[in-house]
């Protein structure tokens, strides 16, 4: 509690500030609490948190990691994307940081209200127009609008990555990406006011010797209705779940269209180099096993099945009569 000074000793202070005995510095209270003061710009508020943005950067690097695996496949060639930054800036200064002409794709994340913003610079996207048309994947010296062809090829491309996208949102919230429309020039694109807080992820994306970013736009209006679950506890939380079956069953689906070599051992000989050298047309090599003997069937570079030499009409074919099993597949009985 500060101590409270008798009018005595008031005008005693006022007396000696007026003859000089006492400046005014020194009337002054050293042992007064110094007040922090932090800066607030009204203009630029901050939406999300420090943990809010942890958060987003840690479910994007995931959804980085899963882009380049598609890339990837897809161009046949190796692609490099990692998380450039994760900023909250307003929405005007979005539009002026993008170049013009660039590739705008204004897409929904239903059941959240509003739209959000994937842009991939000019760059990247003609090198990936280029790579599937067949090309090495170069882009353009000038960069120009896209033909009617090219929409449709990035069309398909840019739903693919809102896919993979829902992906990598599933531990926060369950969307249906819907994309509405492509823009080439960002003052077009008017999905928010000016002034409304928008977070910025920012990936770096190589493709060989080509660099570019692409960008994701989400206004904070969109996620507010779930931003409690930006948090690294239900992130954690979501990531340490056990697998749903539509999980469980996404995976089947992948594994069922792998393609696996399989052959058929009829038998084997050891022989000498020199016999090797030797052999002519007509010449007769003694196997091992004998014509009644099981034949090997391999999976891959695994013997997995024993089976029966025959005939289907006019093609050679090997019956399946029993599995093999051996090494590691012991270990699942």
């Amino acid at each position: 509690m500060s101590e409270i000074l008798s009018q005595d000793e008031i005008d005693a202070l006022l007396s000696a500030l007026s003859t000089g005995e006492v400046k005014m510095e020194q009337a002054k209270r050293t042992d007064e609490p110094y007040k922090k003061i932090r800066v607030y710009d009204f203009k630029r508020p901050n939406k999300f948190s420090k943990e809010q943005i942890h958060t987003i950067q840690a479910l994007h690097e995931n959804f980085a990691r899963l882009l380049a695996t598609y890339f990837s496949a897809t161009l046949r060639t190796v692609v490099q994307i990692s998380v450039h930054s994760v900023e909250q800036l307003t929405y005007e200064e979005f539009i002026h940081s993008i170049p013009n002409p660039t590739i705008i794709n204004i897409y929904q994340m239903d059941p959240l209200e509003g739209n959000a913003i994937l842009e991939i610079n000019p760059s990247i996207t003609f090198t990936i127009i280029d790579r599937l048309f067949g090309g090495q994947g170069r882009a353009p010296e000038k960069i120009r609008d896209l033909t009617d062809i090219e929409r449709v090829v990035v069309e398909r491309v840019v739903v693919r990555i809102l896919n993979i996208l829902k992906e990598a949102w599933e531990n926060i919230i369950v969307f249906k990406p819907k994309l509405d429309i492509i823009e080439t020039n960002p003052l077009f694109t008017q999905i928010v006011s000016p002034t409304e807080m928008v977070v910025l992820i920012s990936f770096r994306t190589q493709f060989g010797d080509n660099e570019g970013l692409i960008n994701l736009c989400i206004p904070f209006i969109v996620l507010e209705p779930i931003i409690s679950k930006l948090s690294a506890h239900f992130w954690f939380a979501g990531t340490a779940k056990e697998a749903t079956q539509e999980s469980i069953q996404r995976i089947k689906n992948r594994i069922e269209k792998a393609t696996v070599k399989v052959s058929a051992v009829l038998g084997k000989a050891t022989i000498k180099v020199k016999d090797l050298l030797e052999l002519q047309p007509g010449d007769v090599i003694s196997l091992e096993s004998k014509a009644r003997d099981p034949v090997e069937i391999m999976v891959g570079t695994k013997e997995k099945f024993l089976g029966r030499p025959g005939a289907v009409g006019s093609k050679v074919a090997v019956q399946i009569v029993s599995l093999v099993k051996e090494g590691d597949d012991e270990e699942d009985e």
